[in-house]
């Protein structure tokens, strides 16, 4: 039974995650930490920007829960520092690999869900737009936009 606590934390962290992406990606990328985040929004081809600090930041709460969950042992942080961690991965592999093309793969995958949500991501960085700060989860608009267009073309 505990096992599965496990998984439950694990996978509430995940998304408990992309909540702490959007609130921080609004209030503080786009507030006092805009030196650190505005250089990702200028496209330039860099494969580093100062906007990575963000990722340091964001592991070490994974990194803590993670050391602190297997020296003492403590399944529920390592759980909730594992949630973050996959958190992080799948934020990587979409944000910087997928969308951004920052390493070169991936390039030819694609789904609604990938469709819908890199263009809401891609929206955000119109100079004038100031919304879709979410990260894996775009507005529900995104969605129904791509699956209306998938249902006009089977027409």
């Amino acid at each position: 039974m505990n096992f599965l606590i496990y998984i439950l934390i694990v996978l509430a962290l995940f998304f408990f995650m992309e909540f702490m992406a959007w609130f921080t990606h609004k209030y503080v990328m786009h507030g006092f930490l805009w030196v650190l985040h505005k250089d990702h929004h200028i496209r330039d081809g860099r494969k580093v920007e100062w906007n990575d600090v963000f990722a340091v930041i964001f592991a070490v709460p994974s990194i803590l829960l993670i050391y602190f969950g297997v020296v003492n042992p403590n399944y529920y942080l390592l759980s909730a520092g594992i949630g973050i961690l996959l958190y992080g991965m799948a934020y990587f592999m979409f944000h910087d690999v997928y969308v951004h093309q920052r390493i070169p793969i991936l390039r030819n995958f694609s789904n609604r869900y990938l469709r819908a949500t890199v263009k809401a991501h891609l929206e955000h960085h119109n100079p004038h737009a100031h919304y879709n700060y979410g990260f894996l989860i775009a507005p529900l608009k995104y969605y129904l936009e791509e699956f209306s267009r998938k249902k006009a073309a089977q027409k």
